[in-house]
């Protein structure tokens, strides 16, 4: 089964928010969904256009003369970073994944905590690489992957997505890596597990003036407990996140950066080839993060997004849309007030059970495990949503929560200065029920808390991924996924530049497209990265 690539925003409480989270949650998911019903690959390929070589080495043709890099707002980073070498050795395991095998090295990098003070103190970045089957001529360099998030961590998840990139490692070195702030990256921290599980029973669609005080509180206490960071919780951006990538760059050896990005790695990579365009080689964005949507407008996306998942799922059951979602939000309603017990000692709330819901639209192989959970909470059971939900929170059987979370937050927060009001919100959650019946107010009340009281500021209302004179940037969409609905990759193309972003398009189900069965893209990724061949800006893969 291929992986899928996925964000959404779970911080202090249980939410799949407005965010793109980490392809962590696929193989959780996957895991879960077994427990409630046999998954199954689904496939279907189909294409139209033709790939046209590069007329370039690398296989990139430049839409411009290069203008010079929006690095150099910035002093110089000293030679003690800039040619530092990589002590590449054995990796050892993480709190989330054993150690892998022989293949695989492992090596810290070193950054400055503030690139406006380049001298000044420094923090690690973790690293993890496979190099290349091929030797010589014939390997390309690196190819550097972010899975999502923000929060996900690229030296857990890379080696055990590797086989899907076994194409792709003849000719390039893989290398994963965990942002600022993430895992083994100096990883944020801000609740206790105890606190976590606590924050559970938090009302994320409070309906009474209590509920509304106690969601914002759980925010307030979730920004203080995040003071406890320091002075790195100012410098967790998605841009410095950018700038870390280019100095793996050159400590990597690599006169130009190769790149995958998925959900919230294509933002990562939109900026990076903003702040370096004379920088870029071959870059893939995939599953695309609308990069001038916004704090509400991605909200609205993703219920938008959300709500063409769970249709599709009815409609291939049979079952009328409008129908079995009415069926949905008369169970959470109920579920509001009285929770479903399960088979431990926890119950089943109105909150985690739309988690547990829009986790499993992440992936068609998942809609089975949807089915099953439905049947088993209209019986009075919720153990089987309770289980996708956790798998989704990244809490283990003994209690254990992830902090992809509390990173993932941490970062998006300071990237993003919008900070909508109770009141703003109030305004706009009529409007999104009707983009989501099911998931409308949810990912509504999540504008007003997820950044509520943050202790640091934001630095933009939508990230700059213009791009002028870059190399050519493949922009894959999915038309049927819910995180990052289709429309942001024509939009993230268009935000590229003009002979930058090149749009291919899956019309598929799920999260993201690469991997995900369809023949025709993978062909069509595979032929860019390694021969350099684009293919014509519009192609369609149905």
């Amino acid at each position: 089964m291929a992986p899928k690539r996925t964000r959404a925003r779970t911080g202090a409480r249980t939410r799949a928010g407005t965010g793109v989270r980490t392809v962590a949650l696929s193989a959780a998911v996957v895991l879960a969904a077994g427990l409630v019903s046999g998954c199954s690959d689904a496939g279907g390929t189909g294409s139209t256009g033709d790939p046209k070589p590069s007329p370039s080495g690398s296989g990139a043709s430049r839409s411009a003369a290069p203008t010079p890099s929006r690095a150099a707002a910035l002093p110089p980073l000293p030679s003690a970073l800039t040619t530092q070498r990589l002590d590449w050795g054995r990796c050892r395991a993480t709190a989330k994944a054993p150690a892998p095998g022989s293949d695989w090295q492992c090596a810290t990098l070193k950054a400055p905590l503030d690139y406006a003070k380049p001298t000044g103190p420094t923090i690690d970045v973790a690293l993890i690489r496979a190099r290349a089957r091929e030797s010589g001529g014939r390997r390309i360099g690196s190819l550097l992957f972010n899975f999502g998030g923000p929060g996900g961590s690229g030296v857990d998840l890379l080696p055990a997505f590797a086989p899907q990139y076994a194409k792709l490692r003849e000719r390039y070195d893989l290398v994963g890596f965990d942002p600022r702030g993430v895992a083994s990256s100096e990883g944020v921290r801000c609740r206790s597990d105890k606190d976590t599980q606590a924050a559970e029973s938090v009302d994320l669609t409070p309906d009474t003036a209590a509920e509304e005080k106690a969601y914002l509180k759980d925010a307030t206490d979730f920004g203080r407990g995040c003071r406890k960071v320091g002075a790195l919780l100012a410098h967790v951006s998605t841009s410095e996140a950018a700038r870390d990538m280019d100095l793996m760059r050159q400590a990597l050896g690599d006169d130009e950066l190769h790149y995958m990005g998925v959900s919230y790695g294509t933002e990562l990579g939109g900026i990076y080839a903003h702040l370096f365009p004379g920088k870029v080689g071959r870059l893939v964005l995939d599953a695309v993060v609308d990069s001038t949507a916004g704090r509400v407008g991605q909200a609205e996306n993703q219920a938008r997004g959300f709500q063409r998942a769970l249709d599709s799922y009815f409609t291939s059951r049979g079952k009328d849309p409008k129908e079995g979602s009415r069926e949905i939000t008369s169970l959470l309603k109920r579920l509001d007030t009285k929770p479903l017990p399960t088979a431990g000692s926890r119950v089943l709330n109105e909150s985690l059970a739309t988690t547990g819901i829009a986790v499993t639209l992440y992936s068609k192989d998942s809609w089975p495990a949807l089915t099953r959970s439905l049947r088993d909470a209209e019986s009075g059971d919720g153990t089987a949503l309770l289980a996708l939900a956790d798998a989704y929170n990244d809490r283990d059987a003994a209690g254990r929560y992830g902090t992809a979370s509390h990173s993932q937050r941490a970062i998006a927060c300071l990237d993003d200065k919008a900070r909508p009001t109770v009141a703003q919100t109030k305004a706009r959650l009529a409007a999104f029920r009707r983009l989501s019946p099911v998931f409308g107010e949810y990912m509504g009340w999540d504008t007003a808390g997820w950044c509520h009281d943050w202790p640091v500021p934001g630095q933009w209302s939508d990230p700059d991924v213009s791009a002028p004179g870059a190399a050519p940037t493949l922009v894959v969409g999915n038309t049927g996924d819910p995180a990052t609905p289709y429309e942001g990759a024509r939009r993230m193309a268009d935000e590229l530049g003009r002979g930058v972003g090149i749009e291919l398009t899956w019309k598929g189900q799920g999260h993201g497209a690469y991997g995900s069965g369809s023949s025709c893209v993978d062909s069509t990724v595979d032929a860019y990265l390694l021969e350099g061949r684009i293919p014509q800006d519009g192609k369609v893969c149905s």
